[in-house]
């Protein structure tokens, strides 16, 4: 008999990747995450920070169309704690993005293109890509500009999530 799980659909302007969650291990940033990808928060946001051999990060609502603020500064308006583990970095792992104080997630997430070890148990790891690894390369490897903050991470072209949804599969 096989036991049902949640994924998630990210479908992107360049296509689809699928995720698995791990909330074995971060049980609260999963449930948060299925909880905005149902309400449709994700919906229309974009990739707003992509660095080729490093990750994409998204979830943003600043970077909505016909949204104020800057992209990479908006929450859900509230936190996360950081449920820091185990798993690592590794390309096509998903985590939630922060700023420099360790319970400062609420959306924003990144999906690794490249090893990212250094993020180990700093970052809160909650699940990894089981299909499109082709589409996490097409969009890691768009042209990005340099964006105000010195980081040549900001993409040239638009790269919207058009929506993420959680399906129920069997195992």
């Amino acid at each position: 008999m096989s036991t049902p799980t949640e994924k998630a659909i990210i479908k992107t302007s360049l296509g689809e990747m699928t995720l698995a969650f791990w909330p074995d291990v971060a049980p609260k940033t999963v449930e948060n995450f299925k909880k905005l990808a149902n309400e449709k928060f994700y919906d229309g946001t974009a990739f707003h920070r992509i660095i080729k051999g490093f990750m994409i990060q998204g979830g943003c609502p600043n970077t909505k169309k016909g949204a104020r603020g800057m992209p990479g500064t908006g929450d859900p308006g509230y936190k996360v704690k950081a449920e820091f583990n185990a798993k690592a970095h590794v390309r096509g792992v998903i985590s939630m993005a922060r700023s420099a104080s360790p319970d400062s997630a609420g959306c924003q997430f990144f999906i690794c293109h490249g090893d990212a070890s250094f993020l180990n148990k700093q970052y809160t790891a909650f699940g990894q890509l089981v299909a499109g690894d082709d589409v996490l390369e097409k969009i890691a490897t768009v042209a990005t500009t340099n964006g105000g903050g010195g980081e040549k991470s900001t993409p040239i072209d638009r790269v919207e999530v058009e929506s993420i949804r959680i399906v129920t599969v069997a195992e």
